[in-house]
């Protein structure tokens, strides 16, 4: 007889603080038979894991990931696939499993190249995501500034190269978020200066967990080297000041 097939969930968890977990995240991993977290090659460690801690039995099996903390795709995308495979391994041996991942599994997460993967190799697997509070979104509910108001437009974006993308779209749209901002900060602030937006940003750190920083100069961050957990907020003058 043949073992049924395994269920995926892809499990946001949100910023940081546990409270900040849905319902949901927390009654799926009381449930399944295996968790699976990303950590760097260099240790064990997974934030994910801590923030969920709580609510996985200690019975269940927690399994660290390893991925390459590199922007060589090759590398990388060994790496992707190598862990897939071990999940697909499980799932089709009937484990039900989670993937967990900080904010939400379909923001800049790991999960999505794994889940590209998966139905590369086992398109059959049965998959739900489980959405999570982003760090921009815990972000301007600790500022208490509203992301987007009335026809204004968000522009959601990268700063690992720094401010070209938002200069590509010519400083158009009215509320920008930088994450990732943590490599090219000073070039941020260029193209933040340019759209006249450099006044009206604010840089925020670690939100959510006790090393928590909130600048209200990003320039700040140009003398300094910022910490991984770093995101910019900026609104154009016709609207309101992050600060």
């Amino acid at each position: 007889m043949n073992t049924p097939t395994g269920k995926l969930y892809g499990i946001g968890v949100g910023p940081g603080d546990p409270e900040l977990m849905t319902l949901k995240a927390a009654r799926v991993l009381r449930e399944v038979d295996v968790v699976y977290a990303a950590a760097s090659t260099k240790n064990d460690y997974s934030l994910a894991v801590n923030v969920a801690r709580a609510h996985i039995p200690d019975k269940t099996p927690v399994i660290h990931m390893a991925f390459p903390m590199t922007h060589d795709r090759g590398q990388t995308s060994v790496s992707w696939r190598e862990n897939a495979l071990t999940m697909v391994e499980a799932l089709q041996n009937g484990c039900n499993a989670a993937f967990l991942t900080l904010g939400d599994p379909m923001t800049y997460s790991t999960f999505g190249y794994l889940l590209k993967n998966i139905r590369a190799v086992a398109p059959e697997i049965e998959v739900e995501t489980v959405p999570g509070v982003t760090s921009y979104q815990a972000s301007a509910a600790r500022l208490n500034t509203p992301l987007v108001e009335g026809e204004e437009s968000l522009l959601i974006t990268s700063g690992v190269k720094g401010g070209d993308r938002f200069r590509s779209l010519g400083g158009k749209p009215e509320n920008v978020v930088f994450l990732k901002a943590y490599r090219n900060v000073g070039d941020i602030a260029s193209a933040l200066q340019e759209a006249d937006m450099l006044g009206t940003s604010v840089g925020v750190s670690h939100i959510c967990l006790p090393e928590e920083e909130i600048l209200t100069d990003i320039r700040e961050l140009e003398s300094r080297k910022p910490g991984y957990w770093t995101l910019i907020i900026a609104k154009h003058r016709n609207g309101k000041s992050p600060a």
